[in-house]
């Protein structure tokens, strides 16, 4: 072997020993795997390999001298490196691969061939050499790369599947609602409208959406109030709620609406949008208002004969107090007690006309609010052979309300109170005045109510389902008592937990008219 020539190698008789020796030490020392192949000779074999080669192969010089390169592929010879390997050396040009080898004792490595032909001085390729790297680890870290990436790609194909998917069940359930939706922006310009709305307001999305709110239509919603809660919306992030709308619609005619919005609370291009609810509540309000009507028309009309019943009832009680009949006294005292059971009711029911036309009365006057109390409580007490009422606290205050009204709602409570816990006899009551308002709290300790009905309760002939069949009711008593003590500026609520019984409290604001008994200042 002499000299590099022109970037190739070529042999003469005049290549010392000595420079042959120094060339081989070289190659040994080389970190790459070097061989050279005599493409003079059949099947282009191995003549030379470095100490190099052997260890990254495994082999032994003597089991690489003379075989072809392609038994480091063994059996796996179906790679598109092998026929740009087979191409180079066939037209005698460089070629530069990652290919798929095996080591001695079957590890797979992948090895980065460089392979370029040498020539002799007539241009004729006799040799290849080839320099070879074990770049497994690289490879690897390719592959580890290229996994990750088709993951990712996978992931973010699943996830913007998932997205249409999710964005196309939204927009179904948007279209299917029954209410009319629109989403506004932050300035209350309308983005778009669902097909509930233009079916409801029979317009067009092109006269709806792009425009401001209040431009819709002949103004319907340019109410200061309704502008003044939407733009609180934002800023606050209070909710509309239950907001009615009267209007002389076009297109539809005169209808009440009922308005909910909300802040959308979503990031990137959904920030900070208003989402509005509007139902059409007209139907539903004709149809409250005519049982209303009924109940009214009925309460009054029953509220004659039964008058005139009970002064019959209470001759028949003067008539027969002679009489030795025990069977008959007994039977008109019973008469006499339904009859004012009935009486009570009817009162009840055209106390929920009256609340519900908004034509219920306050006559307010100064009393001595702890007296009411306490004669409330004797009078409940008297009727009561089961149980035992305990007042504790005092509120010393000449309260300016309706007496009769709220001696209503304190006979109510207690008899709440003694009715649903017929197993324990104590019920207390507890006067106090807080920060200026009276408050009173009636403490049962019997059946209890669940904690997802205790806001009901208050509702117009709400009854606690655990209770509807063993104790008898309408379930108007609670609602007439939280529009009577709503009516007085104040608020009732109760606490309570299942089997173990219930406080019922209101609270009733003071006023610095009536000076307590004491010459306080009512708590203020």
């Amino acid at each position: 072997m002499d000299s590099l020539y022109n970037g190739e190698f070529s042999f003469s008789n005049n290549t010392s020993k000595q420079d042959f020796e120094l060339l081989t030490k070289a190659l040994d020392a080389s970190l790459s795997g070097i061989i050279i192949t005599d493409n003079r000779q059949p099947d282009n074999p191995i003549i030379y390999c470095n100490k190099a080669f052997e260890d990254i192969t495994g082999y032994h010089r003597s089991e690489i001298i003379g075989h072809n390169c392609r038994f480091l592929q063994k059996d796996d010879r179906d790679q598109t490196a092998r026929h740009t390997l087979r191409d180079a050396i066939d037209n005698g040009t460089n070629a530069v691969v990652d290919i798929r080898n095996y080591k001695k004792d079957g590890t797979l490595f992948w090895n980065e061939l460089y392979m370029s032909p040498i020539k002799d001085g007539d241009n004729q390729v006799n040799y290849f050499i080839g320099v070879q790297n074990d770049v497994s680890r690289r490879k690897k870290a390719e592959d580890e790369v290229k996994s990750n990436h088709a993951k990712m790609e996978q992931r973010i194909q699943e996830r913007t599947k998932d997205l249409r998917e999710n964005e196309e069940y939204l927009a179904s359930i948007v279209q299917t609602v029954r209410e009319s939706l629109i989403v506004l922006s932050p300035d209350l310009k309308v983005l778009s409208v669902n097909d509930h709305f233009i079916n409801t307001f029979k317009v067009t999305r092109e006269e709806t959406e792009g425009k401001k709110l209040y431009d819709l239509g002949n103004g319907q919603w340019n109410i200061p109030e309704l502008q003044e809660l939407l733009e609180q919306i934002l800023p606050t992030n209070n909710p509309v709620t239950d907001f009615e709308v009267a209007h002389d619609f076009p297109h539809i005619g005169k209808k009440l609406m009922l308005l909910n919005a909300h802040r959308i609370e979503l990031e990137g291009q959904y920030k900070d949008r208003i989402l509005i609810a509007i139902e059409d509540i007209t139907d539903r309000r004709a149809i409250e208002q005519r049982k209303d009507d009924f109940l009214s028309i009925a309460s009054h009309e029953l509220k004659t004969p039964l008058t005139t019943i009970k002064g019959y009832v209470q001759i028949i009680n003067r008539l027969i107090k002679n009489y030795d009949d025990e069977k008959l006294r007994e039977s008109v005292g019973k008469t006499s007690l339904y009859v004012e059971r009935l009486n009570n009711l009817i009162g009840e029911l055209l106390d929920v006309s009256r609340i519900q036309s908004g034509m219920i009365e306050l006559h307010k006057a100064p009393f001595d609010f702890d007296r009411m109390i306490n004669e409330t409580v004797a009078s409940i007490q008297h009727g009561s052979g089961t149980h035992e009422i305990i007042i504790t606290g005092q509120t010393g205050v000449q309260f300016n309300g309706d007496e009769s009204h709220i001696t209503q709602v304190v006979t109510n409570l207690l008899s709440n109170a003694i009715k649903y816990s017929p197993d324990h006899k104590k019920i207390g009551v507890h006067l106090s005045v807080l920060s200026g308002f009276i408050k009173v709290a009636v403490t049962d300790h019997g059946v209890g109510i669940a904690k997802d009905e205790q806001a009901k309760v208050f509702d117009r002939f709400y009854r606690v389902r655990d209770v509807q069949q063993k104790f008898p009711g309408m379930g108007i008593g609670l609602f007439i008592c939280a529009s009577i003590v709503s009516n007085h500026n104040g608020t009732l609520w109760v606490e309570s937990e299942p089997g173990k019984g219930s406080t019922f409290s209101f609270t009733l604001p003071l006023t610095s008219n009536y000076p307590s008994k004491n010459g306080g200042d009512n708590g203020r």
